[in-house]
């Protein structure tokens, strides 16, 4: 993400714009800019050379008016305050879009999850929930995975935070691992929720997906399953990007008769690091960081981090373009937004594009309360459900108000919320 852009900055504007739109209780709004509570502590751990490094770590529970704040936990070396902030805001609108009963929370703390031996990271997700505890729970705040962390590490999470209460209670986290309290058809369910209503969105504007061509920037788990549910449909995959560990670098890998994403997932590791010498060996081509953005495709799909389509990118999208689906949070700026507008590019905006996981973790806190677990292909199939519903809602809310699709998820996410506040005696 560029250094310019403030993601939490960025949010409230997002949510200033609709609050004006929807003339939105003044003590509405004053409560829902900023976060319910904040928390930001130290977490010393003990390094396998045996000395000690002290980490920061945070939780910001942005709503629980409709329910307990829901988020995951990022580990990633530019974690600051105020990306956490932006993001628990954004998941109390995806819970509330996706009509989970759930707010918002998002967590992190400053590290390369990647440079520390496994042992090292269990003792900082150990140390994490040792400081946090108290605030977290099934009926407070339920943390999940995010960039950097993984189903082992919400088993140790979730372990930690049982033995410290002293019952075993399964359902304080989700993305666990199966067989430890996880639910099947997690791992994908971001990446199919995106392709999913990458389908809706075609059926509207009457593309056939046969003919579609996507780009992808990501090969974590989200453009991952994206990339193999827009084959599903039936598309093409014209790229994907990813960093490189070892370089310190971004790049973009193509083919040009689309990738195999089964195959770049056999030479990827688990930090989303594609071999690049194996991938040139199967006829794969190189290319820079950003060359996703200009490929000749009908779909964009960033599944990176925040920030990545802005007011400089936003000018090399190739006039083919139809549709961008935001599977990451906070890919598009607000001055990329208004020319995506002017434009007339269909955009699905991040907190319904990728609710598929929040939703996902929701089936699993369920299971985990009724200590009875689903099959994969139930799990999807009530998935695909609630994404195209939520899509549905949306897109009528958009035709009925003349409204950008971002502004009109924001127009049903916050009618929710404020409607949960006046029935809870809050205005």
């Amino acid at each position: 993400m560029s250094e310019q852009i403030n993601a939490f900055k960025m949010a409230q504007t997002q949510f200033d714009h609709v609050a004006r739109m929807l003339n939105l209780d003044p003590q509405a709004a004053a409560m829902l800019r900023w976060p319910t509570r904040e928390f930001r502590f130290q977490i010393p751990v003990k390094m396998d050379d045996g000395s000690i490094r002290v980490f920061f770590g945070y939780r910001v529970q942005h709503s629980d008016v409709r329910g307990p704040s829901k988020g995951g936990i990022r580990f990633h070396p530019s974690e600051t305050l105020d990306t956490v902030r932006a993001l628990a805001m954004w998941m109390t609108w995806k819970t509330a879009v996706a009509d989970i009963p759930l707010g918002g929370g998002k967590g992190g703390v400053a590290v390369d999850s990647a440079s520390l031996s496994i042992g090292e990271q269990e003792r900082l997700c150990r140390g994490w929930i040792q400081q946090i505890y108290r605030n977290i729970g099934p009926r407070q705040d339920v943390p999940a995975p995010d960039v950097g962390t993984n189903p082992r590490m919400m088993g140790w999470m979730m372990d930690e935070y049982s033995k410290l209460v002293g019952e075993y209670t399964p359902g304080v986290i989700t993305g666990k691992p199966v067989g430890g309290g996880g639910s099947l058809g997690r791992t994908e369910a971001t990446g199919f929720g995106v392709v999913y209503n990458i389908r809706e969105a075609m059926k509207h504007l009457d593309i056939n997906p046969q003919n579609a061509i996507a780009a992808i920037q990501g090969f974590g788990n989200v453009a991952q399953y994206a990339a193999i549910g827009f084959i599903n449909l039936g598309g093409k995959v014209a790229c994907v990007s990813y960093w490189d560990r070892d370089d310190q670098k971004a790049y973009t890998v193509s083919h040009e008769d689309g990738i195999d994403p089964l195959f770049l997932q056999s030479i990827t590791d688990v930090y989303g690091t594609i071999d690049k010498d194996k991938a040139r060996d199967s006829g794969y081509k190189i290319e820079d960081s950003m060359a996703w953005i200009s490929k000749e495709a009908d779909v964009l799909i960033p599944a990176a981090l925040e920030g990545q389509i802005n007011a400089e990118t936003v000018e090399q999208i190739s006039a083919r373009v139809k549709i961008v689906a935001e599977g990451a949070n906070g890919p598009t700026t607000p001055e990329a937004d208004a020319a995506l507008q002017e434009r007339g590019i269909f955009n699905i905006p991040d907190f319904l594009c990728n609710a598929g996981g929040v939703t996902v973790s929701y089936f699993e806190s369920v299971q985990n309360d009724m200590n009875f677990y689903w099959s994969r292909e139930e799990v999807l199939s009530k998935l695909d459900d609630k994404m195209t519903k939520a899509f549905r809602d949306v897109l009528d809310m958009a035709l009925r108000e003349k409204a950008y699709m971002r502004d009109a998820a924001y127009m049903v996410a916050i009618d929710k919320v404020v409607k949960a506040m006046e029935l809870r005696g809050w205005l």
